[in-house]
Order: structure tokens, then C-alpha cells, then sequence
């Protein structure tokens, strides 16, 4: 129902907006990145390309993962998001990905990938730089643009080397979801456990916190200061391991921010979050 409300807030927004969003921007939308016989397990899925009119080849890209707790959410609902960012000179790439319970992590994990990979090898027909690529998401889209911006093995099983230049992560839930189980003890078969299964080998293998190392593309990492206390549990416990590889981690806490309005705030084109994204590009 929240998830609900959140989109329904976000949708009214974006059609108020929408008659000056895209007037420099160029949107390709439905492009099938995921082709359902390419995995035996997977169903076939599609991205929305947003890109500025005058992209010449060297554009950064940004690949947005949405969130909804894994088992919602929709990349239209984003669309404010990708033409914002093309405004800005920024090709955006907003994905859909398979949902639980009918898929579960590593799946969506596999398919999150894939649309790197297929960013990587076409994306400069729109304009976009495949040298240049960055993940973001929120919530959950943060857990998995993290996963496999740590876990190289998902690009491995693609039969490429991790394209991912640097990653941004907007109030990213799951970033310890080992921990997080443990603690909440769900019973089999419900909760997260559709998504994460009921196997704690798998709570581990999914979440990033455990695959940090001195070889991972750069973060930056936004949280929210009145956010889910899930979201700020994990992400302090990520911080601190982060710390022990980069001792000045790029962090932003926006101390009065909720969790949905962390994504919300994007609608606003002169928002301070969009400077720091620019920022973090430019030094990437």
C-alpha cells in the first residue's frame, strides 16, 4: 500500500512536468535487453533510453535500477528521472527487471547485469560513452546496482568484464541482508524470503557488504536521516566496511528525508543530489 501511494505521487508529478521534460531529449522506450530464450530462467525484459539531442558519443550513462522491495515497481514510473538527467547532458538508461515472487535475487541480479552489458554494446548509437558507464538505484535497485557493481561473477556467467565505471546508490536497502535475516527470523516461505529464499548461503552471497574490496568501482552512497531503520542498519554497517577500503567514502546523509522522498526530490531539476551525481561522474 505505501509502495502503492508512492507511485501514485510519483506518476501525478511527472505528468505536471512532463510538457517541459523532454523538449531536449530524445526517448527510446521498450527496448528489449533481456530476450527470454537467452536464459533458461529468465523473462524477457526492456529498458527506456533518455538521451540528449545533442549527444555525440561521449556522454556518461547512468543505469537506473528502481526499487519497490523487490517484488514491485516499474521503470515508466522513472521517466521524470531519465529525461532530468538527459537535460543535464547525462544518458539514462531505466530498466525493468524481474520481480519476486515469481523470480528471486540472483535472477534479478543476472538481469541487472545483462542490461549493462547491453548498455555497453549499444549504447553509443544513442549518444552514450560504453567507457563510461555508472549503476544506480534506489531502495532495492540500490542492493543490486551494488551486487553487481561488487560481484563480478554475475558479468562472469555473461562472459564479459565488469563495464561499470563508478556507483551511485539512493537509500539502498539489502546491503546486509545476511545480518538483517538473521535478526528479523522470518518464517520459511514469507517476507524477503521470497525473494532472498530461505537459504542463509544465499542471504550471504547477495549481499555486497561481504564482497568489498580495493578492486570495486567507486561509490557514492546517499541515505536518508529519517529513513526505514532497516535501510539505516545496513547502510551503516556498509560505511563501516566501506571505511576500511576508502577511508573518506563519498557519502551524503539528508538529515529530514524519508525513504520515498529520496527518490522523490529528483522531480526537482535544480535539486543539490543531481550536483553531487554530476560531481561524482566527473571525478569517475
Amino acid at each position: 500500500m505505501k509502495y502503492f501511494k508512492f507511485t501514485i505521487v510519483i506518476l501525478f508529478l511527472t505528468l505536471v512536468s512532463f510538457s517541459c521534460s523532454f523538449k531536449t531529449v530524445n526517448r527510446t522506450k521498450d527496448i528489449t535487453y533481456l530476450k527470454k530464450e537467452s536464459f533458461e530462467k529468465l523473462p524477457e525484459k526492456q529498458l527506456n533510453v533518455f538521451a540528449p539531442k545533442k549527444a555525440n558519443g561521449k556522454n556518461p550513462v547512468l543505469i537506473f535500477i528502481h526499487g519497490g522491495s523487490w517484488d514491485s515497481g516499474k521503470k515508466e514510473i522513472y521517466s521524470f528521472f531519465g529525461s532530468r538527467l538527459a537535460r543535464k547532458g547525462i544518458v539514462a538508461v531505466i530498466i525493468d527487471y524481474p520481480l519476486s515472487p515469481e523470480y528471486q535475487v540472483c535472477e534479478m541480479a543476472l538481469a541487472s547485469a545483462q542490461a549493462v552489458k547491453w548498455t555497453h554494446e549499444n549504447i553509443q548509437a544513442f549518444g552514450g560513452d560504453p567507457e563510461r558507464i555508472f549503476v544506480s538505484g534506489h531502495s532495492a535497485g540500490g542492493h543490486l546496482a551494488s551486487l553487481i557493481s561488487v560481484k563480478n561473477n554475475y558479468f562472469d556467467d555473461l562472459e564479459i568484464d565488469n563495464p561499470i565505471r563508478g556507483t551511485i546508490l539512493i537509500d539502498a536497502a539489502g546491503l546486509d541482508m545476511y545480518w538483517f535475516l538473521k535478526e528479523k527470523k522470518y518464517a520459511p516461505g514469507t517476507k524477503y524470503l521470497k525473494t532472498f529464499t530461505d537459504d542463509p548461503e544465499v542471504w550471504k552471497a547477495t549481499s555486497p557488504i561481504y564482497f568489498l574490496d580495493k578492486n570495486d568501482p567507486p561509490m557514492m552512497i546517499m541515505m536518508g536521516g529519517e529513513t526505514l531503520t532497516s535501510i539505516k542498519q545496513t547502510t551503516d554497517r556498509f560505511l563501516e566496511a566501506y571505511k576500511k577500503i576508502n577511508p573518506k567514502p563519498d557519502f551524503h546523509l539528508q538529515e529530514n528525508k524519508k525513504h520515498a522522498p529520496m527518490i522523490i526530490q529528483f522531480l526537482y531539476s535544480p535539486n543539490k543530489a543531481y550536483n553531487w551525481i554530476e560531481d561524482f561522474i566527473l571525478a569517475n
